[in-house]
């Protein structure tokens, strides 16, 4: 009996040591070491299956595929980074965060098909954008897409640092970089020649932040192209491309002017709808009837019924995979020359211009 229970006790042993080793081996993550020799195969095969482009049979990748899925092997992307010099991150850098969700998620989709990782850095105001340039070097990103404005010093950094950078919708005409903008003055252009053929005569203007470029040459824009057609009723005014802030522009435009315009140039749509509701629910004013209102960008609110703005609607598919294409070609390749690349705006006719 002595000699049985002492064989139970060895065999309960070995049983508990066993299910010990593979508790440890479960809580150990597993390497491509460890699929190679469960696959019965050489490392760099392993790495091979997991490389785009790579030269690997259909047998052997199946075969390696099948102890990736036993084992439950997830390829380590920061042990990938370092063996490739490159993080596999992208930085995304916008001012004004809420007036870019369709662009952010163009942009997002876009790097996730090519497997890229995106990381959001997001300013209030396009002056802030020091701040947040040391955080951009401690992630090591690859490059940069920047829906703000950078100064030459600043973009002097990233060339000493060989990362590249693609300007969203900035301009810069005196430096070398690349750019996809879409075209803000003939925009502008189309918006003005549409509201003076509609017979209006009397302008006032809503502009963004100071600190913005692209309030900045959509607002020189309207001005330039109502000078030409000789307009010179124009009032200007400035809000920070929210909601709130058109609304509080108009109250100050009607309260310079002595009266109401017959229409509105926002630089933005979320702007103008802001005019849009203090114009109808506090000034007890019909838009269209009696004064016209017009935006830009084309965000999804802008169309909704109870708006229909009219807006230049840009080409935020193309303009996207444009910059991330852009980007992705200067990441492989440094020495490719700064490129820049220009989208007319759709000028899209809502029911906030009066015929």
């Amino acid at each position: 009996m002595a000699v049985k229970a002492s064989n139970k006790n060895n065999k309960q042993e070995a049983k508990t040591e066993t299910e010990g080793r593979n508790q440890m081996t479960s809580r150990r993550q597993m390497t491509s070491y460890d699929v190679a020799r469960h696959a019965g195969v050489s490392q760099s095969a392993v790495s091979r299956c997991f490389k785009d482009g790579a030269s690997v049979s259909k047998k052997m990748r199946d075969r390696v595929m099948k102890s990736v899925k036993e084992l439950g092997y997830q390829p380590n992307a920061i042990a990938r980074g370092l063996i490739t010099r490159r993080s596999n991150m992208v930085g995304v850098i916008v001012s004004n965060l809420n007036f870019y969700p369709e662009v952010l998620s163009e942009l997002s989709s876009r790097f996730t098909e090519r497997g890229v990782h995106v990381l959001l850095f997001s300013i209030d105001h396009e002056s802030d954008v020091s701040r947040i340039i040391d955080q951009l070097w401690q992630y090591q990103v690859d490059g940069v897409v920047a829906a703000a404005h950078l100064t030459p010093d600043q973009i002097s950094l990233f060339d000493s640092r060989h990362v590249p950078v693609v300007f969203y919708n900035r301009a810069y005409q005196d430096i070398p970089v690349s750019s996809v903008c879409c075209d803000q003055v003939e925009g502008e252009r189309q918006l003005v020649n549409l509201l003076v053929e509609s017979g209006h005569k009397s302008f006032a203007i809503i502009g963004g932040p100071k600190d913005s470029v692209v309030s900045m040459q959509r607002t020189q824009g309207a001005i330039s192209r109502l000078n030409e057609l000789g307009i010179t009723d124009i009032v200007e005014e400035a809000g920070d491309y929210t909601y709130a802030s058109g609304g509080a522009a108009l109250q100050k435009v009607i309260q310079k002017r002595g009266s109401v315009p017959d229409a509105l140039i926002c630089a933005n749509d979320i702007m103008a709808i802001g005019c849009m509701d203090e114009a109808r629910y506090r000034l007890d004013l019909d838009v269209p009837g009696d004064i016209s209102v017009v935006g830009f960008d084309g965000v999804r609110s802008s169309s909704w019924a109870s708006f229909d703005l009219t807006t230049i609607q840009q080409p935020v598919e193309s303009m996207a995979e444009a910059a991330v294409s852009m980007l992705l070609e200067r990441v492989e390749n440094e020495f490719i020359p700064p490129e820049k690349r220009s989208f007319s705006g759709v000028l899209r006719k809502g029911n906030s211009v009066r015929d």
